[in-house]
């Protein structure tokens, strides 16, 4: 989640619906200034007790903070509390219980994508082998109650938490116990921005579903693949889900703004965060919002109302894809790869909606609903399954990729970046599938061993 730094005195007001939507105007660029930004999660635990360290204990995630900045890494406070971090490598931020964050820079290509989150993780278990910290790489934590974790001292999770019971049984799931990746990917026109949607929309279940990654809770199967995908189903109704008028003649900025102005809100930002928690933004605009009398909002206020919605695919100045869990090096790699072999090319592009256009809205709602649990052998439309689903996309992605000839030092193109995915689909099984055989197997049922085989 975004963390929100003071405002230097020049966030205009909004004065009109154009206002809102020059947000997503902004995001449009010639296809040669499109890059890839990549977001990734992991838990953080003591390697002596496999507890999760809380904010200001000896050792815990602020002297994490402070380990990184030997790196160059800036502070970014909120009151007297370092809770980020910003520098060339994008913003390390956290998570509501300590899940440990990098937003990466806007990149050109995969090789360098890639190689960035190298270097993070290098210096986080640098300095993690000072403290006695391990990293896992998972969508959920496999064994911690809720009541276990600790809570980072921000703000909005403060209103948050209090508000996520009111409206859903598993926010404070969301919240503590899971993690995930992401890629945000550019758009050069709202016409290119709709075809992007659509599609990223609609293959978001089979990403969750090659990326599946969390069949662990409180120490034992929990009964899904990706419990974090399915945590996301009873979380909040009001923004969250498939978003099905995406698919519906005449979608673009306004109708997105007209579902954002409809997504209550969370917070304002006025030298601390304001508790706005279910008010309207629409209230807000005409100065009558109950928390800030005669106030009407700023551009930063609309920015930050954007980054409180969760739908499988959100859009700001840019889209980003959700379906994804935690996971090592190599998949948080293969992410990106994934979706701008499939969006960055045109001919990709064309042939994977080819794949999908016939798709129902039922279907979109059917397979989302089946993944969690289902994985790759969830059915798709016409009684396809999502793993010979995957063969096909995959292939597309490469042929993107291929198109789009970006080379490192070596000569190589991106398309090696995809190969977890392909090893994946040949063995038919996700990777939390071959975690449940390592629990029925070598395991021999203790959860214990996650910290050993499922760390970075």
């Amino acid at each position: 989640m975004s963390t929100r730094k003071a405002s230097d005195g020049e966030d205009p007001l909004i004065e009109s619906r154009e206002d809102l939507l020059s947000v997503f105007v902004g995001g449009e660029k010639p296809k040669d200034r499109w890059r890839i930004g990549t977001e990734h999660e992991k838990f953080v635990f003591f390697e002596d007790s496999h507890r999760a360290p809380s904010y200001e204990e000896r050792g815990g995630i602020h002297a994490l903070l402070i380990g990184l900045t030997k790196y160059g890494w800036r502070p970014v406070y909120e009151g007297e509390n370092i809770i980020a971090l910003e520098g060339e490598d994008g913003n390390v931020s956290l998570e509501p219980a300590g899940q440990f964050e990098l937003s990466g820079a806007p990149l050109d290509n995969l090789h360098q994508t890639c190689a960035e989150t190298g270097r993070h993780l290098e210096q986080v278990k640098a300095i993690g082998e000072k403290l006695g910290i391990g990293y896992l790489g998972l969508g959920l934590w496999p064994d911690k109650r809720r009541d276990e974790l600790p809570i980072m001292p921000k703000g909005r999770y403060d209103i948050m938490l209090r508000h996520m019971p009111r409206v859903g049984t598993m926010g404070l799931d969301m919240m503590l116990r899971t993690c995930t990746v992401q890629t945000n990917l550019d758009y050069a026109s709202e016409a290119d921005m709709v075809r992007k949607f659509r599609l990223s929309l609609a293959l978001q279940p089979l990403a969750t579903a090659l990326f599946a990654n969390s069949p662990f809770l409180e120490g034992k199967p929990n009964g899904f693949l990706s419990y974090r995908s399915h945590i996301w189903t009873d979380t909040d109704p009001h923004r969250t889900g498939m978003l099905p008028f995406v698919f519906e003649d005449g979608f673009g900025y306004e109708r997105y703004a007209d579902y954002m102005l409809d997504v209550p809100m969370y917070f304002a930002f006025r030298d601390g965060y304001v508790d706005a928690a279910g008010l309207s933004f629409r209230d807000f605009m005409d100065g009558k919002l109950p928390v800030l009398p005669g106030e009407r909002p700023t551009i930063g206020d609309w920015q930050d109302h954007l980054s409180t919605a969760f739908p499988e695919v959100r859009l700001k100045s840019f889209l980003e894809m959700r379906g994804a869990d935690g996971g090592p090096h190599d998949r948080i790699c293969a992410l990106p790869a994934f979706w701008v072999g499939l969006l960055y090319d045109d001919g990709a592009l064309d042939a994977a909606w080819d794949l999908v256009k016939h798709w129902t809205i039922e279907d979109h709602h059917r397979i989302r609903a089946d993944v969690p649990k289902l994985g790759l052998r969830a059915a798709g439309p016409r009684g396809r399954s999502l793993l010979d689903l995957a063969k096909i996309v995959l292939d597309i992605a490469a042929d993107g990729l291929k198109a789009r000839a970006r080379l490192n030092g070596a000569g190589d193109d991106e398309r090696g970046f995809l190969t977890p995915l392909r090893e994946i689909v040949a063995s038919g099984k996700t990777p939390a599938e071959r975690l449940l055989d390592l629990y029925h197997g070598a395991w021999g049922g203790d959860i214990s061993h996650v910290y050993r085989d499922a760390r970075f």
